[in-house]
């Protein structure tokens, strides 16, 4: 798992157009990079609104906010559309991404081989560094908004 200070890992995933977006792409911007276990839960509906409702503070900052999850495109494109979402939702749907930085939950919630990222959130610099990175291992527990907003 990447941690702060170290250099990000670029990737290149597809959004709910089915159009590729790479982080490297965003450099020379702050990036919040939010993983989530999987669109239409509760907490990651209540994640994810947060953030939206959060987005025109971001836009201020020039800060740049990517959600990140191992559902197929289709289903982020619903989640989106459902909670009026105006950031990017990338599909991960094989978990590499995910792996890479925060983690994954493999046979989660009991069911063999289905796995989904871990809650986790980072912000990377404009120079492509992280600069904060927050993992949980319970996928009920939200991240800590204010601070990434003060971090910002």
């Amino acid at each position: 798992m990447l941690k702060t200070g170290e250099k990000s890992i670029n990737f290149e995933l597809v959004n709910t157009k089915l159009e590729k977006v790479k982080l490297e792409d965003f450099l020379g911007q702050k990036v919040v990079l939010v993983f989530y276990p999987g669109a239409f839960t509760s907490v990651c509906e209540k994640e994810l609104c947060t953030f939206r409702d959060m987005i025109a503070r971001f836009n201020n900052l020039n800060a740049k906010v990517l959600g990140i999850s191992v559902d197929t495109p289709f289903s982020n494109k619903e989640f989106a559309e459902k909670n009026r979402l105006s950031f990017d939702l990338l599909s991960d749907f094989c978990g590499e991404v995910s792996k890479k930085y925060g983690g994954v939950h493999e046979n989660f919630i009991g069911i063999e081989n289905y796995t989904v990222s871990k809650r986790a959130v980072y912000v990377i610099d404009e120079n492509g560094t992280i600069i904060f990175d927050w993992v949980s291992e319970d996928p009920g527990k939200e991240p800590p908004y204010e601070e990434i907003e003060k971090l910002l």
